[in-house]
């Protein structure tokens, strides 16, 4: 009987003995716990409320495989405990300001687009709000629990034996999290509408493991072949042909009139709703919102989809390789100089390589805008469109793709050469009080559209203008909730991609066929353009132009039909299902395996 108490009396010995070793093993087996607490403040979530038992389990995990990687590499249990938590704190902290910012979580790809938020870093409040003091008093306490209630004499070393195994164990586990079918099997994928829902490590950690591109169920090239000979492609309109086709991609334009709730003290886009004479003009279902312009130029410029992508990645950083199909290398094979213009700086999203790759033949940057006007700290529509009048009458026929910088968020910056007309409710203020600056700048956006639209109505060239929103800012989720009139979570399909909605106009200075309340995504809208500009159009788009009379809008959040229904994904009928996975197929033929004998679908030389 007392052979079986010894090893407890040994215990309780050793506690006795070494009550500072054995509180720092508690403090460090608790670290975990205080770490997952900490980061979900600042996830905006309550861990006690928002995370199934699954979902804390899952992210328990990564969190104790971080605290046990630093105990075997820094060999002491405060040590480790306190560097695992501050670096937990930091990433929490880097991701509460992406929510706040953008309104979703930080994912992989954010991270490989740091020069891009660098550049426009300066832009936005980082003073501590709630979340972030919580979650620093509990950072403190923590620490001081380690540091000053913990004395720890000697180091305690931890056997061979037992480290092999802790490693063993850490590397297998990633090994069936990154590397097999384990979470398609438990059907677990990254949270896209509120991205919290997973908790930041497991949901960032999932993006991570979807973050290439699967080949679709049933691929093969000779079904590529096959679609390839139903849809040959359409010559070129030569008699629609105009001298000048001006893209003008708007930074974060978003006509907020679309939301009954906003009770605005005036309209802050009238020149916009006034275009009707020579125009095509409705709504864009956006594939993003609150940021990823990146995303939308790539859809527009291609045709391919960001619903066929894992969520969140960046195709320019990832996916763009030399020779693929783009609206301007078609525009090139017609005569057109072809031209990609930002008006900021060269680092963001890659695209110095990428227009290079989708065969643009000129590059303009912030640098090369000689005394622009500024608004805030942007370069403004109004000196963003002399440029394009200017680029044009140097040309003897131009494609000039634009992304305007003017309207980048964030709205808490100075107001300068920025004047004060829009006036909110009380209650939308308080929701967001930085949302009066977007409207004013949404203003002077619509004042220097019709600038540009009235010097080209003037212009002897015949003259095609794009205009598109690429998302709707990233104002907060207290501020579209008082729009909606109810909580975001309790929102049907259409009332969540009205907040994807932005409007779009195709509009030229001689006759073309006009149409109201047209509903598209950038993925189509390509399409549109090269038909109202009477290029030819790729097999590729032209089986594009045929999906549009199904589904005119596909976005990773929803579909627009046909027949006007906005239906999720697993909604969608058999035939509908039917053209998905037909554009899946082609889509990965040509942005991922566009082998020599399915070039001809999808590149006019």
């Amino acid at each position: 009987m007392s052979a079986l108490h010894d090893p407890s009396r040994r215990l309780l010995r050793d506690v006795t003995e070494s009550p500072g070793k054995w509180a720092s093993r508690l403090v460090f087996l608790l670290g975990p716990w205080v770490c997952l607490w900490m980061v979900e403040i600042l996830n905006e979530n309550n861990v006690f409320k928002d995370l199934a038992a699954w979902q804390v389990l899952m992210n328990m995990v990564f969190y104790y495989c971080i605290f046990i990687a630093l105990r075997l590499i820094l060999g002491r249990n405060r040590r480790s405990a306190a560097a695992a938590a501050c670096l937990c704190f930091l990433f929490g902290l880097v991701n509460h300001y992406v929510l706040r910012f953008r309104g979703r979580i930080l994912f992989p790809a954010d991270i490989t687009g740091w020069r891009t938020a660098a550049n426009v870093a300066g832009g936005f409040d980082y003073s501590a709000d709630t979340y972030i003091t919580q979650a620093a008093i509990l950072l403190a306490a923590y620490l001081a629990l380690a540091f000053f209630c913990t004395p720890q004499k000697k180091r305690a070393r931890i056997p061979a034996l037992g480290a092999v195994a802790l490693w063993g164990t850490m590397i297998c586990y990633c090994y069936a999290f990154f590397c097999t079918g384990m979470l398609p099997a438990l059907d677990i994928y990254t949270q896209q509408w509120v991205t919290q829902r997973n908790g930041f490590l497991l949901n960032f950690s999932i993006a991570l493991r979807y973050s290439s591109v699967d080949k679709p169920e049933g691929y093969s090239k000779d079904t590529v072949l096959e679609l390839m000979e139903q849809y040959p492609g359409v010559p070129a309109q030569e008699e629609k042909k105009p001298v000048n086709i001006v893209v003008v991609m708007n930074e974060s334009f978003g006509d907020l009139t679309i939301f009954d709730g906003l009770n605005a003290s005036e309209d802050p886009t009238p020149f916009l709703h006034s275009l009707e004479e020579n125009t095509i003009k409705g709504w864009m279902y956006s594939s993003v919102t609150g940021g990823g312009t990146a995303t939308i130029e790539f859809e527009y410029l291609t045709g391919f989809t960001s619903l066929f992508q894992p969520p969140h990645t960046v195709a320019y950083q990832l996916y763009v390789e030399e020779g693929m199909p783009s609206l301007a290398a078609l525009a090139g094979s017609q005569g057109y100089a072809t031209t990609a213009f930002h008006p900021y700086k060269s680092s963001g999203w890659n695209r110095v390589l990428a227009y290079q790759y989708l065969d643009f033949d000129r590059q303009m940057y912030e640098e090369d805008v000689p005394s622009p006007y500024i608004i805030r700290s942007y370069i403004s529509d109004k000196s963003d469109y002399e440029m394009i009048c200017k680029s044009t009458e140097e040309e003897s026929s131009s494609f000039f793709f634009n992304v305007t910088m003017q309207n980048h968020s964030g709205y808490a910056q100075g107001w300068y050469n920025l004047p004060r007309h829009i006036q909110l409710p009380n209650s939308l203020k308080a929701a967001d009080r930085t949302a009066e600056q977007f409207l004013d700048l949404m203003k002077e956006s619509d004042l220097a559209l019709e600038e540009l639209i009235t010097y080209y109505s003037q212009c002897g060239e015949p003259t095609l203008v794009v205009f598109f929103g690429d998302h709707q800012p990233p104002l907060t989720n207290a501020f579209y909730e008082e729009l909606y009139g109810k909580k975001l979570s309790e929102r049907t399909t259409e009332e969540v991609l009205r907040q994807y909605a932005v409007p779009f106009f195709i509009w030229a200075n001689y006759d073309i066929e006009e149409r109201q309340d047209v509903v598209i995504s950038p993925n189509f809208l390509g399409v549109l353009t090269a038909q109202v500009a009477g290029l030819p159009l790729t097999g590729y788009m032209e089986f594009l132009a045929d999906l549009y009379e199904v589904m005119p809008a596909i976005t990773p959040v929803g579909f627009v039909t046909a027949d006007g229904q906005f239906l999720k994904k697993s909604e969608l009928n058999q035939e509908q299902k039917d053209w998905l996975w037909k554009y899946e197929v082609l889509n990965y033929c040509g942005m991922v395996d566009l082998f020599d004998e399915a070039r001809p679908m999808f590149c006019t030389d």
